[in-house]
């Protein structure tokens, strides 16, 4: 028995210590995403945890020690963390700092058409100054949300290349299931008559998910969470809500919605739930949480009011 026991515990030393690849990220859904292509291979710090606001986020001290050890570093990008080239010259040789949304195709601000040419020229500079001139928020597309999936794989491959084929699985997976949640929530949409699917919201943050599922967008402020809106803009929005026989507009969570509120008094258009903007909500924060709750709060306050059931 004794001879068994030390054969057992000469085997156990022997065998190689598994090491998953330390990953940390700076945005909720990337987090998910990594979990889900990197699986058992990956451990995935959170740096921008759930609930944080993305567009005033900036790493601390206690952030950067949360990084040490990591093999991967990643960021939304397109602007969106403006922060990153300060954070290049701190992170130590060792981690790699990828933005996956480099690689993903770029639509532009979708600005408010009546604006005056001045009040567009000062919110155009303003936003390039905070973003540049993309819309920073592309996880709010499924396909984009697949070609996330094969550059975080693609990128664990190249620093764990042991485990490649199973990140490439990952990514197939992930792929799939963001295809079946695409499907679902054009399913959902089809439900919207052609003629109501204009967004209304408060800031130009549904770009992408407006083009993904044909709808116009129509934003009162610009891209973050500033509620700085001139009253002629205002009335602008309130002219073209009345002209179009919009059904509903909608506020953000984690934003003020001070000036929507202000809008739907003077036109008695119905405010819907607040839509999830960043993917960063406690409730929501990934992928799929975030385009469900969106699309079903989209549905209920767009779709016609069903019929009243006949007196008998």
């Amino acid at each position: 028995m004794k001879h068994f026991i030390r054969s057992l515990c000469f085997l156990a030393a022997a065998l190689p210590t598994f090491a998953a690849t330390k990953v940390a990220t700076l945005h909720p859904i990337l987090a998910d995403l990594a979990r889900q292509v990197g699986g058992a291979n990956v451990e995935v710090v959170e740096i921008l945890k759930p609930g944080a606001d993305v567009h005033h986020f900036e790493p601390a001290p206690k952030d950067l020690a949360e990084m040490r050890g990591a093999k991967l570093l990643l960021a939304s990008g397109k602007g969106l963390e403006s922060f990153l080239d300060k954070l290049r010259d701190s992170l130590g040789a060792g981690v790699k700092l990828v933005e996956v949304g480099e690689k993903i195709p770029s639509i532009p601000f979708v600005e408010h058409e009546h604006h005056h040419e001045g009040e567009k020229e000062a919110d155009k500079d303003h936003d390039e100054h905070q973003h540049g001139s993309e819309d920073p928020h592309w996880w709010h597309s499924a396909e984009n949300m697949k070609r996330a999936a094969r550059i975080v794989a693609d990128e664990l491959s190249a620093v764990d290349p042991a485990n490649a084929a199973a990140y490439a699985a990952g990514a197939k997976v992930a792929s799939k299931r963001f295809g079946e949640l695409k499907s679902w929530a054009q399913k959902e949409i089809a439900k919207i008559d052609r003629k109501d699917r204009l967004l209304v919201t408060a800031h130009a943050a549904f770009g992408y998910f407006c083009k993904e599922y044909g709808f116009e967008p129509l934003s009162v402020l610009s891209i973050g969470r500033s509620d700085d809106s001139s009253s002629k803009h205002i009335a602008e929005t309130i002219e073209e809500i009345r002209e179009h026989g919009i059904k509903a507009i909608f506020p953000e969570d984690q934003a003020n919605p001070k000036v929507l509120a202000e809008i739907a008094r003077s036109t008695g258009v119905k405010v819907g739930e607040p839509l999830i903007a960043d993917g960063t909500a406690k409730v929501a924060h990934t992928f799929e949480t975030m385009l469900a709750h969106n699309v079903r709060s989209i549905v209920a306050a767009l779709t016609p009011a069903p019929a009243p059931a006949p007196v008998k």
